[in-house]
């Protein structure tokens, strides 16, 4: 029975899928930010602390740097015709990871020298969950989540 047992638990252990990096049903540490298209002032910052234990190249797409398990910012948007940009500015080498409303997730590293963005051309409305990593690893890095309508300066 004990080897049964021990059969089916190493069983369960090599054929378990990988957990995802992030869990998008926490809640965010640094906020929600509830917007509506025209919003106003645009842009729109919050002050997040980057990093975190979880390597995000587990979500593929790109993904690079060490993120939190929990969203760092949670953006409500209710979109019209205009793009959304999501950026990070950072005296660090940050990177950034957005789950969009449809469970798509997307990311980028460096947009602007090493401040990296995301340019959402035709947003959906819904909920937008943002994490900020540390490329290369570790955390405590300050930074400022930008969230715009207007096309970002580079």
């Amino acid at each position: 029975m004990v080897n049964k047992l021990a059969g089916v638990a190493l069983a369960t252990c090599l054929f378990a899928g990988p957990a995802l990096a992030q869990d998008f049903n926490q809640r965010p540490t640094f906020g929600t930010m509830e917007l509506t298209t025209n919003f106003q002032p645009d842009p729109r910052s919050i002050d997040v602390t980057a990093g975190g234990p979880i390597n995000s190249e587990r979500l593929g797409h790109g993904c690079t740097g060490s993120v939190a398990n929990a969203p760092d910012v949670r953006i409500q948007y209710q979109a019209g015709t205009l793009p959304f940009y999501v950026s990070v500015q950072s005296s660090a080498d940050t990177t950034l990871v957005v789950n969009l409303p449809d469970g798509t997730w997307l990311c980028n590293d460096d947009l602007n020298d090493l401040n990296p963005g995301i340019v959402i051309a035709r947003p959906a409305s819904g909920q937008y969950d943002v994490w900020i990593g540390v490329f290369g690893g570790g955390s405590g890095i300050p930074a400022r989540l930008m969230v715009s309508e207007i096309p970002p300066r580079r």
